[in-house]
């Protein structure tokens, strides 16, 4: 044959030559987009490959817009490189974040026409709020399309899909974010959608009710922020334990989530039903996070047990406007509550200070002794001189017989030397900023004397570079 007469050493060329393709076709794909497109520029062959790169993540950055940019230049910038685009896309990212004048509905459906194909791993489609919200064709996701996607994040669009939609055999996550979409059709989508892994829904004022069916094996967390008119939660997912709600229409009695082991809640006035209903709803939550304000009512002293409880977070913050002031020395209810707690963390941060001074009312009010023999590391953020701050601060130091660390931050939120891209503190209101030397004098006075020699103490001060003009 001609392939016999070619010579040996002329075959392994060409062999040599098609790896080494391959391996830079490989390192290109592995490159950020925008790196991926300025090498294409230079070299044909990473410009053969750049037409079939696989991700694609349009955002303003990637695109190489100027901050405030307007929306036909992106979108201009994206047909250009989707009609030269040849191959199949695993991953598919429109942002329209950090862009003005969005102008790109009439692009979209042919768009997704090229990305939506067999292969395709992610899909994100993050759009601009405007009147009329852009309708996600369902059609669009073929029986290809069904058995690849694995990641489906959609924001400010429509997505009705109907009882013609197929099964999504791979997808393990679904994003909806402000998303038009009934509960009649979410529960479509949901059923199938039986290897979801994780659900988010924010802000979806359509949906009145939410069932997951026991049908969801693989379902582990939920999430539910905003959603105004959404009032009965019911889950049958045998292994759903992460949870985090967030909305002032939280009921309890109408959540049924029992094998919950991680559970955040963000709602005003919570502590009191958090404290009374949780126990007996929830029983094997390890981690609870709580975030409360316009607290009306102190915790209450039941009981009822957290078992299995180790990590424990509560933030009840009060605002510019108090009605009355919360007693945060009642929070020893959920001490008591839980044997097996290893971590708090309290914030008690005060914008304007309300609470009885310890320096007013020297005289500490005590509680039973209740040793706690598994609570290592505490961290009260916004400390203050508030008389009951003072109360359960020494309660902690005097009943946590296994404390390690006592943090007392006399501010909240990040720091600048905080690990990350903010090179800044949290803002503070002049009355936070204002309270801080009266917290540090009654950390002196009332909490160092008690610290055992065991318990490492550290007391954290706003820092002079971000706070200077407020100290």
């Amino acid at each position: 044959s001609s392939r016999a007469n070619v010579p040996h050493n002329l075959n392994l060329d060409f062999i040599q030559c098609l790896c080494v393709q391959d391996i830079l076709f490989r390192i290109h794909s592995l490159l950020p987009m925008r790196e991926a497109a300025r090498t294409a520029c230079i070299s044909p062959t990473f410009f053969q490959s750049w037409r079939c790169h696989s991700n694609l993540l349009f955002t303003k950055d990637t695109i190489g817009l100027k901050r405030g940019a307007c929306g036909e230049n992106f979108d201009d910038k994206i047909d250009r490189i989707l009609r030269n685009h040849s191959g199949c896309l695993k991953t598919f990212n429109i942002d329209y974040y950090g862009t003005r004048g969005f102008t790109g509905t009439s692009y979209f459906d042919r768009w997704l026409q090229i990305a939506l194909k067999p292969g395709i791993e992610e899909l994100t489609l993050v759009l601009s709020e405007t009147k009329r919200k852009y309708n996600f064709p369902c059609s669009l996701l073929s029986a290809g399309v069904r058995n690849s996607l694995r990641y489906l994040r959609l924001q400010f669009c429509a997505l009705h899909p109907t009882v013609e939609l197929g099964p999504l055999r791979s997808l393990k996550s679904l994003y909806l974010w402000r998303v038009s979409i009934t509960w009649n059709e979410l529960e479509c989508l949901i059923f199938n959608s039986l290897t979801l892994e994780l659900l988010d829904l924010i802000s979806c004022p359509e949906i009145e009710c939410l069932k997951l069916p026991c049908a969801l094996q693989r379902l582990s967390a939920l999430s539910v922020l905003a959603c105004e008119r959404l009032k009965v939660i019911e889950s049958k997912a045998p292994n759903l334990s992460g949870l985090y709600l967030c909305g002032n229409w939280l009921d309890f009695s109408l959540v049924e989530t029992l094998p919950i082991k991680e559970l955040e809640l963000q709602q005003t006035n919570l502590i009191r039903d958090a404290r009374a209903k949780l126990p007996s709803l929830m029983p094997n939550i390890e981690t609870l996070a709580i975030q409360s304000s316009r607290e009306v009512v102190d915790a209450p002293m039941l009981p009822t047990k957290f078992l299995h409880l180790k990590h424990l977070t509560i933030t009840v913050r009060s605002g510019a406007i108090v009605s009355r002031a919360y007693d945060y020395f009642s929070l020893v209810s959920f001490l008591d509550a839980s044997p097996s707690l290893e971590t708090l963390i309290l914030d008690v941060t005060q914008r304007r200070m309300v609470h009885k001074s310890i320096f007013a009312d020297s005289q500490l009010r005590h509680m039973p002794e209740h040793h706690h023999g598994h609570l290592k590391n505490v961290k009260i953020s916004g400390f203050n001189s508030a008389k009951c701050v003072v109360e359960l601060t020494c309660y902690i130091l005097k009943n946590a017989v296994s404390l390690e660390c006592l943090t007392l931050d006399t501010i909240y939120g990040s720091r600048c030397d905080d690990q990350g891209e903010d090179n800044w503190c949290t803002p503070m209101t002049d009355g936070i900023l204002m309270e801080i030397p009266w917290a540090l004098l009654a950390i002196k006075t009332h909490i160092e004397n008690k610290v055992p020699p065991t318990v490492h103490l550290t007391v954290l001060e706003p820092c002079s570079k971000c706070h200077a003009n407020g100290l």
